[in-house]
């Protein structure tokens, strides 16, 4: 039987959440899920490394065949992580990761009751404000844009309380450590209380609280 384990990673956007999961596979051999979408390529996307680029049809048909782990609409596309590849790659012994919203995050639950849920938290709010407004600069997003983000961030963290594992992205080199130390304790049974969703209550509020 498989060892491999299933990972489900969410994180506010612009909480660096893809910093960490890159540390990770730099010590550490894991399949990471790639998404489809019906959404058009963006300048630079190539598919199969950044999404699987499939029609409406083609995801309706997947939809009904239950080819999804979890799907969901969004500014009229669809996206979803496809259920043969993560079954696969966990077959064939090989951990995988899924980076994924809250919502997604959930009906993964439910469908793999085994599955390590993670949920990476800033530090603030108001330095989640900062490194938006910071990538910004080269992302070219509005205002506007950037407070729809913090928006989705406040109700994405209020959803940190019912994951496995909570922890703080704050100094680089202490979340890597963090996230890599949760990734082998997951795997080989060893103690994770500290980061237990149920021990960092006063955490999570205290990012609510000054948000």
């Amino acid at each position: 039987m498989s060892s491999a384990r299933l990972f489900v990673i969410s994180a506010p956007s612009g909480c660096g959440k893809g910093t960490l999961i890159a540390e990770l596979n730099k010590d550490f051999s894991i399949y990471n899920s790639i998404s489809c979408t019906t959404r058009k390529p963006r300048d630079g996307e190539i598919d199969g490394v950044h999404y699987h680029f499939v029609t409406r049809k083609r995801f309706e048909q997947l939809i009904e065949s239950d080819g999804f782990l979890e799907y969901a609409s969004f500014a009229g596309n669809y996206y979803g992580t496809p259920r043969s590849a993560v079954e696969e790659s966990l077959s064939n012994g090989k951990d995988v990761i899924l980076e994924i919203e809250p919502q997604g995050a959930f009906q993964v639950k439910k469908k793999c009751p085994d599955a390590v849920m993670l949920f990476i938290l800033p530090t603030s709010v108001a330095s989640l404000d900062r490194r938006l407004h910071r990538r910004a600069k080269d992302s070219g997003e509005t205002e506007e844009m950037i407070q729809k983000r913090l928006a989705t961030a406040k109700g994405d963290i209020k959803c940190a309380y019912k994951y496995d594992y909570v922890m703080i992205n704050g100094e680089l080199n202490a979340a890597v450590s963090d996230i890599k130390k949760i990734y082998k304790a997951a795997k080989e049974g060893g103690e994770l209380s500290d980061f237990a969703a149920e021990n960092m209550k006063d955490r999570i509020d205290e990012v609510l609280k000054n948000a």
